[in-house]
């Protein structure tokens, strides 16, 4: 006997996303770390580094995502994330929960589990380790647009998940009103292009690779979701407004040929640590803690960093 779904998968939705919801996902957004010591949530430093991140130039937040650390936190600890995000926030800015999972049932339980939660929108990861066919992942996430009953983001990695989501897939999903863009990490530069030349409008595509930013932005990109932007905040804002908002590549050129080195160093070894040892040394965080299976940075590139923060800022922690 051949076995069929039992999850529903609907030929559209009924649901309309507002044009304020759409514009909102451009310009910097921030993949904010989860502070941690002694091994539990450093809810201290995380209001901390909230309030200096919303005296920035930062357009939108993501929580509990890869950045965040989101697969070594439980579902409480989210919860807890997304509750003081939102009393730090309030109405500042949008903040999205990351999401993630293989199981297209279990996300979709999760979904519905989390509904009440004080976030404005989800970025949901292709499903890892499984690598389904373009059907499976045109699947998984109708179902999961279906669920969510908030704006979707989709987040494209393949060189983590084993998948990558076409662009042919990722424009039929585009046809679904809550899904309203992707943070893009294919990491095939004429893809990335092709998509933005295809993409349709009010859809954003958000740069997800720091250190092709400019590069994205210079292709159209509605902006991007940066690690990287934690740090020199107000330099990488420069950079989107003169692409988006002034027309004036030169100066955009200009001041990401003095940021570029920076994506470089903060991704020298598995992130966010590198992110998280640079806030820890400028007195954000308490801690540069990171969950196992990740480790701390190596002191051959903490010494890197406290040059950089002593050349950026000249503002170092006593160690």
């Amino acid at each position: 006997m051949t076995q069929t779904s039992t999850i529903a998968i609907p030929p559209s939705t009924e649901r309309v996303v507002s044009d304020s919801t759409r514009s909102e996902v451009r310009g910097i957004w921030l993949p904010l770390v989860t502070p941690f010591k002694d091994g539990a949530l450093d809810e201290v430093s995380l209001k901390r580094l909230l309030r200096h991140v919303s005296g920035r130039p930062v357009d939108g937040l993501v929580i509990a995502a890869t950045t965040g650390e989101g697969p070594m936190l439980d579902e409480r600890e989210m919860e807890r994330i997304a509750a003081i995000a939102a009393d730090e926030i309030g109405d500042l800015l949008p903040i999205y929960l990351g999401v993630s999972g293989s199981d297209t049932r279990k996300v979709a339980q999760q979904l519905h589990r989390i509904a009440h939660w004080p976030v404005a929108g989800y970025l949901i990861a292709c499903p890892h380790y499984v690598r389904p066919s373009q059907e499976g992942l045109y699947r998984h996430f109708s179902v999961l647009a279906e669920a969510a009953e908030r704006p979707v983001l989709i987040y494209n990695i393949p060189y983590r998940t084993g998948v990558n989501l076409a662009n042919d897939t990722l424009l039929r999903l585009a046809e679904i009103p809550t899904i309203i863009g992707i943070k893009d990490c294919c990491a095939d530069p004429a893809q990335s292009l092709d998509l933005i030349r295809r993409k349709p409008p009010g859809f954003a595509v958000m740069c997800g690779e720091d250190a092709q930013f400019h590069v994205a932005l210079a292709q159209g990109a509605d902006g991007g979701i940066l690690a990287s932007a934690h740090v020199e905040t107000e330099r990488f804002a420069t950079i989107h407004a003169a692409h988006r908002d002034d027309g004036d590549t030169r100066t955009a050129l200009k001041h990401w040929h003095d940021l570029s080195d920076l994506p470089r160093l903060l991704f020298a070894e598995p992130s966010p640590a590198p992110v998280k040892y640079w806030l820890y040394r400028q007195g954000l965080i308490d801690s540069p803690e990171v969950r196992l299976p990740l480790t701390q940075v190596t002191p051959a590139l903490a010494e890197r960093i406290d040059r950089e923060i002593g050349r950026w800022s000249g503002t170092v922690r006593a160690a």
